[in-house]
């Protein structure tokens, strides 16, 4: 089986540069546009199954790429981003002005970051892992699945497929919004085919 990863388009407040986590807003012309663009990329496949994060942002970026297709979006909360605590729905410069120390510390050295009333590195690597064994254990072995979830989920699957240290959690690939990483399984192997491609955004 083949699992179609991609981070949904532009929001508004990805471009005002807030935290969004657990809150949403809507997606931009752009993010719209974008979306549009990796539909295209996909039109030839033959998906089986659609699954997203319950947030609003992946949902509508689900179903521009759903297209014409006949299939529902199952949402799955294991795949809703990190819960960012007090830092959510502020800007970068208000969260380094307030907690400079610890955002550099998230960033820099994920493996010492401690929550500010949200979630740990370490509690969403496991509800990742838990959201990831859910649809592969659904799948059949030919399965083409699409995925549409946030840019930490991405990076927690990379390393939960990678077996990335910790400390490691932020090396690329950057996860661009509607980037396309392509993950193939067989029995117990996973392999990424494909990381963090944007090329169908330079067209």
């Amino acid at each position: 089986m083949k699992i179609y990863i991609t981070r949904h388009g532009e929001t508004e407040w990805n471009r005002e540069k807030r935290m969004q986590g657990r809150k949403d807003s809507p997606l931009t012309v752009k993010g719209i546009e974008d979306a549009r663009r990796l539909k295209q990329r996909l039109e030839h496949i033959e998906f089986d199954g659609i699954y997203t994060s319950p947030l609003g942002r992946a949902m509508e970026t689900a179903e521009i790429i759903r297209g014409y297709r006949k299939l529902e979006i199952e949402r799955i909360s294991d795949f809703m981003e990190m819960d960012f605590g007090d830092w959510e729905g502020r800007t970068v410069e208000e969260i380094e002005k307030s907690y400079g120390e610890k955002y550099r510390t998230f960033w820099h050295r994920p493996e010492m970051y401690e929550t500010i009333g949200g979630e740990s590195f370490q509690e969403i690597l496991k509800r990742v892992q838990g959201g990831l064994n859910l649809i592969i254990k659904n799948a059949e072995k030919e399965d083409n699945i699409l995925l549409v979830a946030h840019a930490v989920v991405i990076k927690s699957i990379y390393a939960l497929v990678k077996n990335i240290p910790l400390k490691e959690f932020w090396n690329p690939p950057f996860m661009h919004g509607t980037n396309l990483t392509i993950l193939e399984v067989k029995k117990d192997k996973k392999e990424f085919l494909l990381e963090g491609d944007i090329s169908h955004l330079k067209k």
